[in-house]
């Protein structure tokens, strides 16, 4: 008697469908795409306007590095003339011996400039007893917070390369300096990007609270973006390459003119807005502007 045979695939283990992942949409691209799609040519213009009455400045370091992380740091929620009277008060109290350097703030900055003068020892600093320190820079607000932030900073960056010295970050990628910062405790992507920036001239763009506040109003960035994402929506609308842009537009341009209208013009309270070169493009002016 002939066996019966077996229905081909009778009795075969069907293998499990795997399905694949779909990636999540990138709310970044998406929102640079709509841009384009809906406000054409939106931060060139809004990049002109403002080169119209503040001038195109063009990028020279203002501090060595290490200076300007911890002159960032002290700038953290108080006003920039009062972050100048903390620094110059390392200055003093623990003078390093070092050649002097100028301060050249530019377009942007709220103080009225640092005097010349050498870096502080940072070694000194690190070291230095912690109520000590907090009296020395207690003119710039926030003692008791910042000088405990700033000696950490200083022992990790010593601890990790062996000294203070952050030049070596001119040599990374962009985000791959803004990821070796942002890894020490207390520094987000704003106080890197202003290092970045303004010590190497990296095409980040720190966004502070006058930057968002403008922001939002023109509708460059999401309404409900944070001032840490907006970092990132402007890496994505601000191209590395300045050859890309019609009028060699950079992050630093961007950033300095925007920061300088935020405290000229577009005030937090009564912003001027007929004064403002923008206000044919902006949806606080027009919701519906183009």
């Amino acid at each position: 008697m002939t066996p019966a045979r077996t229905p081909r695939g009778a009795g075969a283990t069907s293998r499990p469908t795997t399905k694949r992942k779909r990636r999540k949409p990138d709310p970044v691209a998406i929102w640079v795409r709509r841009l384009e799609r809906t406000r054409p040519n939106l931060v060139d213009d809004v990049l002109a306007g403002l080169a119209s009455i503040y001038g195109r400045e063009t990028w020279q370091r203002r501090l060595d590095p290490t200076s300007e992380l911890i002159l960032t740091i002290l700038t953290q929620n108080t006003a920039d003339v009062n972050a100048e009277k903390a620094f110059e008060g390392l200055r003093g109290a623990y003078p390093s011996g070092l050649p002097r350097e100028a301060h050249r703030p530019g377009l942007g900055w709220g103080g009225t400039g640092l005097s010349e003068g050498a870096p502080p020892d940072w070694m000194a600093v690190e070291t230095a007893p912690l109520a000590e320190l907090i009296d020395v820079i207690r003119p710039g607000g926030l003692g008791p917070q910042k000088a405990p932030r700033i000696q950490a900073t200083l022992r990790t960056i010593r601890e990790a390369r062996g000294d203070h010295a952050l030049e070596f970050l001119g040599e990374m990628a962009p985000l791959e300096a803004r990821d070796w910062l942002t890894a020490i405790d207390g520094i987000g992507k704003k106080t890197a990007s202003v290092l970045l920036l303004f010590c190497f001239d990296q095409p980040l763009m720190p966004v502070d609270r006058h930057v968002e506040r403008v922001s939002h109003r023109i509708g460059l960035i999401p309404a409900k973006a944070t001032a840490d994402q907006a970092h990132d929506y402007y890496l994505a609308m601000l191209p590395a390459d300045e050859a890309d842009w019609e009028h060699a537009n950079t992050a630093y341009e961007a950033h300095v003119n925007l920061i300088h209208h935020g405290r000229a013009i577009c005030h937090a309270r009564k912003p001027d807005c007929a004064a403002c070169p923008v206000r044919a493009r902006c949806r606080f002016i027009d919701p519906k502007a183009p």
